[in-house]
């Protein structure tokens, strides 16, 4: 049975127009307890007229203050557009908050990259990467005995129901080891999140119909099913912990990084079971006002995890955003979550090392590497301005490998300058590609926006030349 409008209304968060006058803490606070609550809604119907909905009331906040604004001066319109973000970017907060899965998921993306998208929505944003609204533990006891057979007090140690970190498609608890004493954590996917995933790929695809009467649709279908791959593979926590395992084996104990061990006795398809990292995340690290040389450090470490994964495991971790490292307090990097991890065919190592190969050197060799690497059509191989953009956007990618010694990611020109270029290139729809390229510039981006919130400055050069002599 189809589910009533008012049914519909019924489901969603608290309406944050009735929490005036409440600080933005206590707001979030309050959106947390309601949020918890709730599971994540399924149904295409559900999920798509949420999401509307939800760009309903974002709108809407945006059209009283153009109303309210009109004849004010400019510090009190000024004063009342940073209100109207901050209440749009908590709107926008509890309904992905609520919906989870793959929204979720584009809200994590939107918070990662500096200075795109307004400060109070990256910082509200922010907190879905680990301080996402958890799931009452009550409504996730019963995933958990169907996988463990057991109540996980029974279990474990020291079980914390109440989760301390939360994201899109689980929340992760603290508990022990029976008779070690080892500190684990244990992340538990929420209940149906693998059918809201589907059903948001299904609306995505239905949203993406008019492309299908454009030339490129076959391309764009390769992405698109190499996407649903993606997603499907992160709620297998069994994949997730393959990917860890195989991470863990790629450093060495002089490599400051660490991986965090897999118990697969305890770790299922939708339970996952690892040792637990004390640490912090970005924005507590930053607060701490490290020095230059500790941010250098680190930066240095966030870049050789990228090429030691590359290059050794021959595998993309395309999900390098501030929920996934740890600033440990003995110096070292934790790197965490493994979910969203592309493993290299023979065809797409054998693109990656002709791109290696041509990186800066011969014309007519970067030309046929970016004719293959955007799957082109011969009559998109004469288009001059096509060609143009794709080589600026590779000199982007490359500029801070062949800059002399430390780049510095704190210069916020360069990072703007890769934003726009993408933009660019989706704006003129150039979007035919080889599907790998859909990981590598996710990487490529995350990496980036990492370094620069560290505001680091590092030879990524010399890393890129030391770790690819290796294969």
């Amino acid at each position: 049975m189809k589910p009533r409008i008012a049914e519909l209304i019924a489901a969603l968060p608290e309406d944050l127009d009735r929490m005036e006058g409440v600080s933005v803490d206590e707001t979030w606070h309050r959106l947390m307890d309601d949020l918890a609550w709730r599971p994540a809604p399924t149904g295409r119907l559900r999920r798509f007229w949420a999401l509307g909905t939800l760009q309903a009331k974002i709108a809407a906040a945006y059209l009283a203050y153009w109303l309210r604004a009109g004849y004010a001066d400019a510090d009190e319109k000024r004063r009342r557009l940073n209100e109207t973000h901050l209440k749009a970017a908590l709107k926008l907060l509890g309904g992905m908050g609520y919906l989870r899965g793959a929204v979720m998921k584009m809200g994590q993306i939107l918070a990662n990259y500096p200075d795109v998208v307004p400060e109070q929505f990256a910082d509200m944003l922010g907190r879905l990467h680990f301080e996402a609204p958890p799931m009452h533990f009550s409504l996730l006891r019963e995933s958990f005995r169907n996988e463990l057979g057991k109540d996980p007090e029974e279990v474990f140690d020291d079980f914390e129901t109440k989760a301390f970190a939360a994201a899109s498609l689980g929340q992760v608890h603290r508990a022990r080891l029976k008779g070690s004493g080892q500190r684990v954590a244990i992340k538990v996917q929420y209940p149906g999140i693998a059918r809201t995933i589907h059903d948001d790929f299904r609306n995505m695809k239905a949203a993406a119909f008019p492309m299908r009467l454009g030339g490129d649709w076959d391309n764009l279908k390769l992405q698109f099913d190499d996407i649903r791959r993606m997603l499907d593979l992160e709620t297998d926590y069994e994949q997730e912990a393959e990917n860890q395992r195989i991470a863990r084996l790629a450093f060495r104990e002089g490599d400051g990084v660490v991986v965090p061990r897999v118990y697969p006795e305890y770790s299922t398809r939708r339970v996952l079971t690892m040792e637990y990292l004390d640490g912090t995340h970005l924005g507590a690290f930053m607060a701490s006002r490290p020095s230059q040389e500790l941010r250098d450090r680190h930066g240095t470490q966030i870049t050789l995890t990228s090429f030691r994964l590359w290059y050794q495991a021959k595998m993309v971790y395309a999900d390098p955003h501030p929920g996934n490292y740890l600033f440990m307090p003995d110096g070292r990097l934790g790197l965490i979550d493994f979910g969203c991890c592309h493993h290299f065919t023979d065809q797409d190592w054998d693109f990656v090392c002709e791109v290696d190969r041509v990186a800066n050197t011969s014309e007519e060799g970067l030309r046929r590497v970016l004719i293959r690497a955007a799957d082109m059509t011969p009559k998109q191989q004469t288009e001059t301005q096509r060609m143009k953009l794709m080589r600026e956007w590779c000199d982007w990618v490359w500029e801070p490998l062949f800059h002399e010694g430390p780049f510095d990611f704190s210069d916020s020109d360069y990072f703007h300058r890769g934003v726009a270029l993408y933009g660019e290139l989706v704006r003129r729809r150039y979007t035919r590609s080889l599907p790998v390229n859909i990981w590598l510039s996710k990487a490529f981006f995350g990496i980036r926006a990492m370094l620069a919130h560290l505001a680091a400055r590092v030879d990524m050069g010399a890393q890129w030349e030391q770790e690819r002599a290796t294969h």
